[in-house]
């Protein structure tokens, strides 16, 4: 009877070992999911403000109509991306897109003066800097997530109940700065 109570006591503890784990990675799947609802809420704000910009850009210079096309073009794709890396190359496209816009914005002497494209500039400012800090959340609690995964003897569990590491958000070399929106 001795042995058969010590295989169960091991038995027990392998069982509660991988519940353990199993409760870990979960709970760090959904950090991670978590994360990448914040910076999805953040693009949406992005993107929401971008009609408004474009719709005051115009009426001081509407002969810009490609610029135009180009911003709506990189807006619609970042809405429809659905992977991280997917979104990451989207949002680059439309940062260079709207750096476009703020370019030509210069031009315009009464545009920067404007009270509402002034708000505008203040509010995508202040939107880009909250994509950044969630980009950074999110990466985070993906390295976690990964290296948990990662690890032995996690990895042997985390393989069997097909976890898979996630990607990370992450700017493009020439993308990393906030876009200066300060006229």
């Amino acid at each position: 009877m001795g042995i058969g109570l010590i295989v169960l006591i091991i038995l027990a503890v392998v069982v509660a070992w991988v519940i353990m784990v199993y409760n870990g990675l979960i709970r760090l799947k959904n950090r991670v999911d978590e994360a990448w609802s914040d910076i999805d809420v953040q693009l949406k704000r992005r993107y929401n403000l971008i009609p408004n910009l474009i719709n005051t850009v115009k009426g001081y210079a509407a002969h810009e109509k490609q610029l135009f096309e180009n911003v709506t073009k990189a807006r619609s794709q970042a809405m429809q991306a659905g992977t991280p890396g997917e979104s990451e190359k989207a949002e680059n496209m439309l940062t260079g897109a709207l750096k476009s816009l703020f370019a030509v914005a210069e031009n315009y002497p009464d545009l920067k003066a404007n009270q509402n494209f002034l708000e505008l500039q203040k509010e995508l400012s202040d939107t880009e800097n909250k994509i950044q800090a969630s980009r950074r959340f999110y990466n985070g609690n993906v390295r976690d997530f990964n290296t948990k995964i990662q690890v032995f003897p996690n990895n042997v569990i985390a393989g069997v109940l097909k976890f898979t590491a996630r990607e990370f958000f992450e700017a493009e070399e020439g993308e990393k700065e906030v876009p200066q929106v300060q006229f």
